[in-house]
């Protein structure tokens, strides 16, 4: 069962794909989405990176969208992004520490200088570099519905935003919408 919402907590279940779908499109019309830090949450499967590809096709990414499990991060640019003034392009960086065991590697990778750029940042498996990650602005929870038998090959998603920041909230009252 969902928990009860908050003025910083937002919660929902996706009962199909399509409902993803339309989160993502919710988020990416919000302008804070454009310089926003979202932590994602979820067990393997849960459907972080089905997320994450509908957001990033809603804000104009094109070309193939991968997961970021074995290169840690993968960068993308929006340069059709209908938030952005004409020519300009949007960075996105999608995170995946899953795989993310050795703290040097934040500084050798450049991590602290993406993280402080503009842009979008999409983390998953943001526990994985705790202490090292500042400036959460949400963090997104998505959970399958276990207790629903009805979809066995894919179950409907329960969802948990809460935010941090006033961009997390900007984006919190676009998830509401």
């Amino acid at each position: 069962m969902p928990a009860p919402q908050t003025s910083d907590t937002w919660t929902a279940r996706w009962p199909t794909e399509a409902d993803t779908e339309a989160f993502a499109r919710r988020l990416a019309a919000c302008p804070a989405i454009a310089d926003a830090t979202l932590a994602l949450h979820g067990d393997l499967g849960a459907g972080k990176t089905t997320f994450v590809r509908h957001l990033l096709r809603a804000l104009g990414v094109r070309g193939r969208i991968k997961s970021p499990t074995y290169a840690i991060v993968e960068p993308h640019s929006a340069s059709d992004c209908p938030l952005m003034p004409a020519g300009e392009v949007l960075p996105i960086w999608h995170f995946d520490f899953y795989r993310f065991d050795d703290p040097r590697e934040w500084e050798d990778a450049g991590f602290r200088e993406l993280f402080a750029s503009r842009g979008l940042k999409l983390v998953e498996w943001p526990e994985k570099a705790a202490g090292l990650l500042v400036g959460i602005d949400a963090d997104i929870h998505i959970d399958a519905d276990d207790m629903d038998t009805s979809h066995a090959d894919d179950p409907p998603r329960l969802v948990r935003m809460h935010a941090h920041s006033g961009v997390g909230r900007a984006l919190l009252e676009a998830a509401r919408a």
